[in-house]
């Protein structure tokens, strides 16, 4: 049975959505995105997707094609229209179609696409696991706070790593992790202080990451936001990232040097718990 999905006011079978070869989104990767966590039909850290999806607009000087109300009462209907009950929204706001050129018209509008993806976000057999990871030399553009679908460089770098034996990448600029391929990066150091980069146009500033660290200071853990090296990463006592549709996932080896124990660490499993906690109690 195939999916709803919305393209630019219309609900379609997925076979018969379409997007213009003219959309700047297809021809130039002139486009935004965001995902979204649903977990029992409801809406995962909404409101801070929806926050970072106009911060994002207002970056690239592009309009937003609804207001906020419309596009909630969006990601709500496509959840009723495929009966999701678990899983993730993706949103996608191009610039809009029209001839190809490097100069756009300021009178285009914007092309609105959401689909969804059943996916049991809440039994991820990699939480007992924990993943692997290489490091790679950053190589994206340097705007990295705008969630642009210009995400080449990243799928290179996971395709890399998984031909490695791995299953991520960490980016490393001037000598220090920026992030993974789609999630940030977070140690804990043998003395228990949570450390992750400070946000900056460095990283994508994660809403599973702010929420996160938000309810570790809430639990009495000592957070510095401050950049750290692989070798620091390497001689941590865990290594974990967040994101939207991980959640917190241990990491248990960099470049084949194991995590800690090598073993899925306390704090993380910790932290998942309270997150999934938190979010179910808030779930819109």
């Amino acid at each position: 049975m195939s999916r709803i999905v919305h393209v630019n006011g219309q609900w379609l079978p997925e076979e018969d959505a379409k997007i213009s070869v003219f959309d700047r989104g297809f021809l130039f990767a002139d486009a935004i995105y965001e995902v979204t966590g649903v977990i029992g039909g409801k809406l995962i850290d909404y409101e801070g997707h929806i926050a970072r999806l106009k911060r994002s607009l207002e970056a690239l000087g592009m309009h937003a094609p609804v207001d906020e109300a419309a596009l909630l009462d969006l990601h709500r209907e496509i959840v009723a229209r495929n009966d999701l009950k678990t899983g993730l929204i993706y949103l996608q706001i191009s610039r809009g179609a029209e001839d190809r050129d490097f100069l756009f018209s300021g009178t285009l509008s914007p092309s609105v696409v959401l689909f969804t993806q059943a996916r049991n976000i809440l039994e991820n057999p990699r939480w007992k696991t924990g993943i692997k990871v290489i490091t790679v030399p950053e190589g994206r553009w340097v705007s990295r706070q705008i969630k642009t679908v210009q995400l080449l460089y990243s799928s290179l770098a996971k395709m890399e790593a998984v031909k490695s034996g791995a299953d991520d990448a960490f980016f490393v600029e001037d000598g220090f992790i920026t992030e993974a391929t789609s999630s940030n990066a977070h140690m804990v150091t043998k003395e228990g202080v949570l450390v992750t980069r400070a946000l900056s146009n460095a990283l994508l500033h994660g809403i599973t990451r702010g929420s996160v660290l938000d309810l570790a200071r809430a639990a009495g853990l000592s957070v510095e936001e401050r950049s750290f090296t692989p070798e620091e990463a390497k001689a941590a006592s865990e290594v974990f990232i967040t994101s939207a549709g991980t959640f917190v996932m241990p990491v248990v080896s960099i470049d084949g040097v194991p995590v800690g124990d090598g073993q899925p660490g306390d704090v993380s499993a910790r932290l998942r718990q309270i997150y999934i906690e938190d979010q179910l109690a808030r779930a819109i």
